[in-house]
């Protein structure tokens, strides 16, 4: 009886766990999409939070229980469709140019055999760490002189900087567990090095450049501080064009948008995550696995 009971617990006490603490980290996600079809004395309402439920002051305003006024509001009214396309461009010019510099890189210092290698690493790991606010002011006055601020571009070249020490890092560690035996075979056979790194070295590593890449666009994606600093008010990504809405001054109805704009930026990581679930802890353990 005893053994029945451990053996209970050891398969279903993580399970139960996990289910729980899937609806615990769920609830503001789901109670933040429930309330983006409801209107602003509802979703807020101080008297009787039951409110955002029943939909009572919705029903009152739009005659009905629910309504798509926020995302009506912010997509059109409000420009969030600009900002959902310029978050688009950010993000996937940094993931490219990341993978491509970091690829490069990742192979050159995994394949080194001189000792500078890894002082370079310990440098990008300590301009890593450095706060990004810090290092977009040295960026300012070229991009003011240049009349180069405001625009789309210059946030992916600040990004793709800041971004570029965990891209080396994060695929050197791949291209050490790939041993090089598989290059020399190459070189053998004929191949030149970029050859071999092409057509041998990238399909083994494949994983990993997926799960580094992804890093990249959640990084550009998710990205406020330099968004807000380096792009004007037409120009602004999701995130900055989400705290936009909310401002020092609350405006009747800009709330509401806020809400909806979150889950419109929140769903496409959903998917994103779920289509690349399988490379992402692939490329994850591979990257974890010595030999």
């Amino acid at each position: 009886m005893t053994d029945r009971k451990e053996g209970f617990l050891w398969i279903w006490g993580p399970m139960i766990f996990l289910l729980f603490w899937l609806l615990l980290a769920s609830v503001p996600f789901l109670w933040t999409f429930w309330g983006s079809f409801k209107v602003e004395g509802d979703f807020f309402s101080r008297a009787d939070w039951t409110n955002a439920l029943r939909g009572f002051f919705t029903f009152k305003e739009t005659g009905g229980y629910f309504t798509g006024e926020g995302y009506e509001g912010a997509w059109y009214e409000r420009g969030f469709w600009r900002a959902s396309l310029n978050s688009v461009l950010v993000s996937v010019g940094v993931t490219v140019f990341s993978l491509v510099l970091g690829t490069l890189g990742g192979y050159a210092l995994s394949r080194s055999p001189y000792r500078y290698g890894f002082w370079l690493l310990m440098l990008a790991l300590i301009f890593r760490a450095m706060p990004h606010i810090t290092l977009v002011s040295g960026y300012l006055l070229p991009f003011f002189e240049w009349n180069l601020w405001g625009h789309t571009f210059t946030t992916v070249i600040v990004l793709v900087a800041i971004n570029q020490p965990f891209t080396l890092w994060m695929l050197h560690s791949f291209f050490v567990n790939i041993p090089k035996d598989l290059d020399e075979s190459a070189l053998v056979d004929g191949c030149t090095r970029f050859q071999a790194f092409r057509l041998v070295i990238i399909p083994v590593m494949w994983p990993g450049v997926i799960t580094t890449g992804l890093f990249s666009f959640l990084l550009a994606y998710n990205d406020f501080t330099i968004g807000a600093v380096l792009l004007s008010h037409d120009n602004q990504t999701m995130v900055p064009k989400i705290a936009s809405f909310l401002g020092s001054t609350q405006v009747e109805g800009d709330v509401m948008y806020a809400v909806s704009a979150v889950v419109m930026a929140c769903i496409p990581l959903c998917f994103l995550v779920l289509f690349f679930q399988r490379h992402i802890v692939s490329g994850l353990t591979a990257g974890a696995v010595k030999g």
